[in-house]
């Protein structure tokens, strides 16, 4: 069930009047309401793949609790490891399973050898990759002993499946949304307002700003042989912008859905592209896997405690993880290897920690951070390696006039407006001094008139959010 979906906008209305009938104090009848509306959710797409779901959550659920009932690390060790290599292991079969096959017998046929491996025909889960991390943080986090272990199995499946961020995050930490549900959230309504205008920001930023932007990307990346390097450079330079918008979209949706629900998300972009250096980019952008990376992957490996050389490898492991993380391609390698690169040399330069003297400077920084971002995302985007040289070649020698909708292009010009004065304004913490009738009222006639532009612009066509595939 897609949020820019009809089955979606009938669905989550009925779920929160349904929600709101339940008295606060019958705790249980609401969790047991909300994991249910969270598994018809998911099963809306695959039923057979709820069991996947249910098996993570089983697995860490009793990981957890075996890791709580002793004191023996070497018992605690194995319960942790068990439901690494359990979830992982579902990953793999999953996810990652053909790309090995297919390159190993790519790898066999250049040395002469011919193997036969059998390909899978499984289809990838949607979301297996959010929900297996937030599943596996909370074992971890028990492990640690920064979360106490949460005995109710009906609470715990509810935190793994919670619907509004169930399939592209944010991924959310057990000690920040776990307590939530023993709350008793009665309808507030401030915060179902703030939570409706999330949801509305979020679907301009889906259904205007990144559908529009995707039609010329798909139709110049899927399509490069009829296409020049005007056109490459075009569909390079809006796919940050298709990207954005599509997932910070979702998580926008997701948390506005959630707000109205009474729970409180964490915030999962904060103006990426406003950014000054490589560093301050992942400091903003999908917050939520970047901070479980530094945290689960990062840190363990050492982090910033050991020597030079070391951090810079600990830099490039959890990079190259990431890559591998968005998808079983040798494109989102290179994307997180770029990424890892960049980083490394900030650290090495100490580029990040300079003082900037001025805003030609800060301009000047800005722009470096912006190209060498659309630079590493022509990778993320491009379907094989060679295409995306194919596509930065031809900007570097074949910069021609490119293929153009100027009806789109104007919609995105005036989405990027949009974008950008929202961008500065809350970097900048910005506040009109209005009354707080007035605001009411302004507010009131944003939202009305973000649904017209949505319902007269927007791409209407269900199409799926990008980091579905993920």
């Amino acid at each position: 069930m897609l949020f820019n979906s009809l089955p979606f906008l009938l669905f989550f209305p009925a779920v929160c009047f349904l929600y709101y009938c339940i008295p606060g104090s019958w705790l249980r009848l609401r969790n047991l309401f909300l994991l249910a509306a969270s598994y018809y959710f998911y099963m809306s797409w695959e039923p057979a793949y709820a069991l996947l779901l249910l098996t993570s959550t089983v697995v860490t659920y009793l990981s957890a609790l075996g890791i709580a009932q002793t004191t023996d690390k070497r018992k605690r060790k194995v319960c942790l490891v068990a439901s690494l290599v359990i979830n992982l292991s579902l990953l793999f079969v999953f996810k990652y399973y053909n790309f090995l096959a297919s390159n190993l017998m790519w790898l066999t046929d250049l040395c002469g050898v011919r193997i036969n491996i059998p390909i899978s025909k499984l289809l990838l889960p949607v979301g297996i990759s959010f929900y297996t991390f937030q599943a596996l943080g909370y074992a971890i986090d028990v492990y640690r002993g920064t979360t106490k272990v949460e005995r109710n199995f009906v609470t715990y499946a509810l935190f793994v499946s919670f619907f509004p961020q169930l399939v592209a995050g944010p991924i959310e930490r057990s000690n920040s949304l776990l307590p939530q549900f023993k709350q008793p959230h009665p309808f507030d309504y401030d915060n179902g307002m703030k939570g409706l205008r999330m949801m509305v920001w979020g679907y301009f930023l889906k259904l205007v700003l990144a559908d529009r932007c995707g039609d010329y990307v798909n139709a110049v990346f899927n399509h490069l042989d009829m296409h020049n390097g005007g056109s490459y450079a075009v569909a390079s330079l809006l796919f940050p912008f298709q990207i954005y918008g599509d997932f910070a979209g979702y998580s926008l949706i997701a948390i506005g859905a959630a707000r109205i629900l009474g729970f409180r998300l964490m915030q999962n972009f904060r103006q990426p592209y406003l950014s000054c250096s490589i560093g301050e980019f992942w400091k903003r952008w999908h917050i939520s896997l970047s901070t479980w990376f530094k945290d689960y992957v990062y840190i363990p490996l050492g982090g910033n405690r050991v020597g030079k050389w070391r951090r810079y490898f600990n830099l490039m492991v959890t990079f190259v993880i990431s890559g591998c993380w968005h998808g079983a391609n040798w494109t989102f390698l290179c994307w997180g290897m770029l990424h890892g690169m960049l980083l490394c040399i900030e650290k090495a330069t100490g580029y990040s920690k300079q003082a900037v003297r001025s805003h030609l400077e800060m301009f000047g920084r800005w722009l470096l951070t912006f190209v060498l971002v659309c630079f590493a995302w022509v990778f993320f985007r491009a379907n094989t390696l060679a295409d995306a040289g194919i596509v930065l070649r031809g900007i570097f020698t074949n910069l021609s006039t490119p293929f153009t909708r100027v009806s789109d292009f104007c919609i995105i010009g005036v989405c990027l407006v949009v974008m950008l004065v929202d961008a500065v304004k809350q970097e900048r913490r910005y506040h009109l001094p209005l009354n707080p009738t007035v605001k009411a009222v302004l507010l009131h006639v944003w939202l009305a008139m973000m649904i017209a532009f949505i319902t007269l612009f927007g791409v209407l066509d269900s199409s799926q959010f990008i980091y579905f595939q993920f």
